[in-house]
């Protein structure tokens, strides 16, 4: 069952984001990069803010990361959204690809025991058939030691 059980929050890629999608629908975290000076960047976009290249390529992604921040959502901005309150939404830092923050809910855990520079990794949610969302979860290791 997806975390959040609403087609109405399923992701709608646009011209910018789409190959970002397609990448999650095959469960693999990439990351938009420039194919000039290699900076990567996210949310995908047409033009490398760095070098204002508009040569793209992708980085993949281990799927491991590092909270940046984070808040816990306790008000329903969907009807979908009410089972799960609260809930926590966060900005992660890859492990492994340098100048990225992404946003992605954290689960598997109280929301009270999140805390800024917890070690995440992704779980990809089925939010529908063929259509994957990254979300995380404490990393398995970290988990362990507790």
């Amino acid at each position: 069952m997806p975390f959040f059980d609403s087609q109405a929050l399923v992701p709608q890629p646009n011209f910018d984001d789409r190959d970002f999608w397609a990448s999650c629908d095959h469960r693999l975290l990439r990351f938009q990069c420039c194919a000039l000076c290699q900076q990567a960047r996210h949310p995908p976009m047409p033009v490398c803010p760095h070098c204002r290249s508009l040569k793209v390529g992708w980085q993949d992604s281990c799927g491991q990361g590092t909270v940046f921040t984070f808040t816990v959502v306790h008000h329903a901005s969907h009807e979908a959204v009410k089972p799960k309150l609260p809930y926590v939404v966060a900005v992660i830092i890859p492990d492994d690809v340098s100048g990225v923050r992404w946003v992605s809910n954290i689960t598997d855990i109280p929301s009270e025991d999140v805390h800024i520079g917890m070690s995440v990794e992704v779980w990809w949610d089925e939010v529908m058939p063929g259509r994957f969302v990254p979300r995380c979860r404490p990393l398995a290791a970290q988990a362990l030691k507790k």
